[in-house]
């Protein structure tokens, strides 16, 4: 990699007895007779079936028939079979061990709309209301194996119509509350939709915003799709189709409070997620009932300590991973899970503090970007709230910049909280490097893969190297992966499995420094090549995101017939800073000070806003199409595409 990036520099945090004496990891180690944590990533690695059997048994997953092996690898390490004859529904895991004990009057979840409606619900109370969810499913003539999509906004309602549908063994396919018809159509016409959980719309800074006509147009391209369940979230007038739309709660509030679970295998599917592509169709990563929640709460207990009496908020949408990630995860370890439907920022730039303070909330799961968004507003709107009640701010996405990071860290944090730095994908089910409570942490860092991940770094020969750029790899199999995707094997080998001989590649470029604290870079496709120099956009984003004048930035390659690439450079500026030749030629001249004048920007662009995703992941993909005038392939995850079109016009 060219230049002089600095891979995170000192160390900045170091853990103290009140995060390392009752921790998750440190009490998994001590049940297990673990020594220290590199024994532990030793063990979980080397012994795949042990740390396996040792998770389920401490996060108290629920079978109703035990398993005979844990692992199975006769397919091969791309496809292997876990838990072999278990049968269990990870709902018995989530909801129904805490019923008949004092943990059922514990609050489960938490939701606040932008209009500070607030839902609280106990671990009783969300119980009894899946269970009036799944009778209402199963009214209709729903079951195990129905696909059932999820395109809500996030209320209580969404979480209770999510586990609802795994209750009934059917198969969650959660989709992003901001797409378009076309979207939404293609994902469930491609998995067999049988049915759709939906909403008459929700606020968007403080505009009405209308789901159910997207739905509706939607359903007419979804020739399986049946029914439809229509919250009345809003209170405004919506179309329904007699015969397939059913009011929630005509449907569902009147039903019995309870209700059988049904009986699956551990590796019966439970979710659909589908992930944008490059070109194509999406693709739908399948999950099982012994898969993903498990990743999930083994990450959330192991990197952000969640447990009873603990409240975590992700800013998430349930269309992403996250969303399912934090149902899950937080659940399973009987923590309280936070959502909220709306924006961070509104009325005021202090809402996100606002929040933390109400709901006393102790992990704070935010993106980069957000945070690049709030330091403009300087410190008064997080100091005009208490944010003691605050242990952990977790993060992922895209990389971070020192800058901002160090904000968070310093300004918001007090220098005592750590940010634990968590970098995955849909189909890990969660993370392959994380941050946690025993190690310390340097700036935009991870301190270590994940437990049970047998991370690496491999350069162009496959060959394990440090203190280099490489692609980011797997060399074992982990209970959370994927189970290949939707109907489509060959693209799943393709992806993830066609480099190497039974190695993962995650498509990610990374670096472990000479401390063994590990960095991502960004998409390794993302990868500018110029005159043989391999540079990463992070690295100059970096850069450029130094200037005061500038809040986000976004670096493409385009073809250079000498060269192989020459670099472009979007800017978003901070409120109050305007384009001019001036700035432009100062950030120029910062890029060439950092990484030398053979890699100068051959322009700087300023633009009003980067295509991002609702998690706020800026896409380099669609911005290098955009600009090249090319097809950007699947764009429905955007939440303002209005920014593409500024960048195709400024070419």
């Amino acid at each position: 990699m060219a230049g002089n990036f600095e891979f995170g520099g000192s160390i900045v945090w170091h853990p103290s007895p009140s995060y390392t004496e009752d921790a998750h990891l440190t009490r998994f180690m001590r049940r297990y007779g673990v020594e220290d944590f590199a024994e532990l990533m030793k063990r979980s690695t080397q012994d795949v079936a042990w740390f396996t059997n040792a998770v389920l048994e401490y996060l108290d997953i629920r079978f109703y028939q035990p398993y005979t092996q844990v692992i199975d690898l006769n397919r091969g390490i791309a496809w292997p079979g876990w838990c072999i004859d278990g049968k269990l529904n990870i709902i018995s895991s989530c909801l129904e061990k805490y019923i008949g004990t004092a943990n059922e009057k514990r609050i489960a979840l938490i939701s606040e709309t932008e209009e500070e409606q607030v839902c609280h619900l106990t671990y009783g109370e969300l119980w009894r209301k899946v269970n009036q969810a799944a009778n209402g499913l199963r009214q209709i003539g729903l079951g195990k194996g129905d696909v059932i999509g999820l395109f809500m906004p996030m209320t209580c309602e969404i979480v209770i119509a999510f586990l609802a549908i795994a209750k009934i063994g059917g198969i969650i396919l959660p989709l992003f509350s901001g797409y378009g018809s076309g979207a939404v159509a293609s994902r469930l016409a491609d998995a067999n939709g049988r049915a759709l959980f939906t909403a008459d719309g929700f606020q968007r800074r403080g505009i009405p915003v209308l789901i159910k006509p997207i739905a509706d147009e939607a359903a007419l391209a979804v020739p399986t799709l049946q029914h439809m369940i229509v919250l009345n979230h809003l209170g405004s007038q919506v179309s329904m189709q007699p015969g397939r739309d059913h009011d929630w709660d005509e449907l569902i509030s009147s039903q019995p409070e309870q209700a059988v679970t049904e009986i699956t295998a551990a590796e019966d599917i439970l979710m659909l997620i589908y992930t944008s592509g490059t070109s194509g169709r999406p693709k739908g990563a399948v999950h099982t009932h012994c898969g993903f929640p498990v990743k999930a709460a083994q990450d959330m207990a192991f990197g952000t300590d969640v447990g009873p009496g603990q409240v975590i908020y992700w800013m998430t949408d349930m269309g992403w991973m996250m969303g399912p990630w934090l149902v899950f995860g937080s659940l399973i370890l009987g923590g309280t899970l936070f959502i909220y439907e709306g924006a961070p920022d509104h009325p005021g730039s202090d809402r996100l503090w606002e929040m933390v303070e109400r709901h006393h909330i102790t992990t704070l799961g935010v993106s980069p970007t957000l945070i690049r968004t709030l330091i403009p507003h300087g410190n008064k709107p997080h100091q005009k709230h208490d944010l003691s009640s605050l242990r952990f701010f977790a993060s992922t996405g895209e990389p971070w910049n020192p800058d901002s990071w160090l904000w968070l860290f310093e300004q918001v944090g007090g220098s005592r909280r750590p940010i634990i730095n968590y970098s995955g994908g849909t189909e890990i089910s969660g993370g392959i490097v994380m941050g946690n409570p025993l190690l310390p942490l340097k700036p935009c860092a991870f301190s270590a893969p994940c437990p049970g991940i047998a991370a690496d770094v491999f350069n162009e020969k496959g060959e394990s190297v440090r203190g280099q750029v490489g692609e980011l790899v797997i060399k074992a199999p982990w209970i959370g992966m994927t189970r290949g995707f939707w109907k489509d094997a060959e693209r799943y080998i393709e992806t993830y499995w066609s480099t190497w001989p039974d190695i993962w590649v995650h498509g990610d470029f990374a670096v472990v420094d000479e401390d063994g604290f590990w960095f991502i870079l960004g998409r390794s496709d993302d990868t500018i090549k110029i005159a043989g120099k391999r540079l990463g956009p992070a690295e100059v984003e970096s850069i450029v995101i130094g200037h005061p004048a500038v809040i986000e930035a976004a670096a493409i390659g385009i073809p250079n017939p000498i060269k192989g690439s020459e670099l472009i450079v979007f800017c978003v500026l901070k409120p109050g800073a305007y384009p001019s030749e001036a700035l432009r030629q100062q950030v120029r001249e910062m890029v060439i000070k950092a990484m030398g004048r053979p890699l100068a920007p051959r322009k700087i662009i300023f633009v009003a806003d980067l295509p991002k995703t609702r998690n706020a992941k800026v896409m380099r993909r669609i911005i290098r199409s955009a600009y090249l005038d090319q097809d950007p392939g699947d764009t429905s995850s955007l939440v303002n595409p209005a920014a593409v079109e500024e960048i195709r016009k400024a070419r």
